[in-house]
């Protein structure tokens, strides 16, 4: 498992995990939920040869593996630098880097993919922060796939869920799959700071 944009204390709040662990648990479970999201891994290398990471790549082109290991992971990210950049980049299709629609990370082209990935001598660019409707999406010539296994993203997306499986040579498959039927509780339900868009 790597952290991902989720996995902070502002998006807790807004999107409702934060709110269901203190109604269904406590605020001491809360806080033991964010010391372990800080213990998340920001990436990881499979085989040496795929990294997998939940946003994307960087703002800079001479970023190695080293770099990586040397960011400290164990506290909320900040706003900027190759932590932010790690769990917010997208990929585009054009070359080169673009600023985010998102207002955090950035948008990097398949260039950008190609050199990280020759400059630490990888083969391939794991991430997911994205829904895609059929639950994966390759791009970069190859070089990069996006994988989102949440399926029907927030009961409204209608998309598929997916996941992949490496073999030892760095190679993959991909099994897809549909939502399921699940509690009666409507979707967000325990999100704040919507301006009221669900109920609070």
């Amino acid at each position: 498992m790597t952290r991902g944009n989720h996995e902070t204390l502002n998006m807790n709040r807004i999107y409702g995990f934060e709110g269901e662990v203190k109604a269904k648990y406590s605020v001491q479970m809360f806080n033991l939920f964010t010391e372990v999201f800080h213990c998340l891994p920001l990436a990881y290398c499979l085989g040496s040869k795929v990294i997998v990471l939940h946003g994307g790549l960087f703002s800079r082109d001479d970023v190695t593996l080293e770099d990586l290991r040397k960011v400290d992971r164990f506290r909320e990210p900040p706003d900027e630098g190759l932590m932010s950049e790690a769990l917010w980049s997208d990929p585009q299709p054009m070359p080169g880097r673009a600023p985010s629609k998102r207002g955090v990370g950035l948008s990097f082209g398949p260039d950008v993919t190609a050199n990280f990935l020759q400059r630490n001598g990888l083969k391939m660019v794991v991430r997911s922060h994205e829904v895609k409707d059929e639950g994966y999406e390759v791009e970069a010539n190859g070089q990069l796939v996006t994988v989102f296994s949440a399926p029907n993203y927030c009961d409204q997306m209608g998309n598929k869920g997916a996941v992949l499986s490496f073999d030892h040579e760095g190679e993959y498959t991909v099994t897809q799959f549909e939502a399921v039927p699940h509690p009666p509780v409507r979707p967000m339900a325990y999100a704040q700071g919507m301006g009221g868009m669900f109920g609070f």
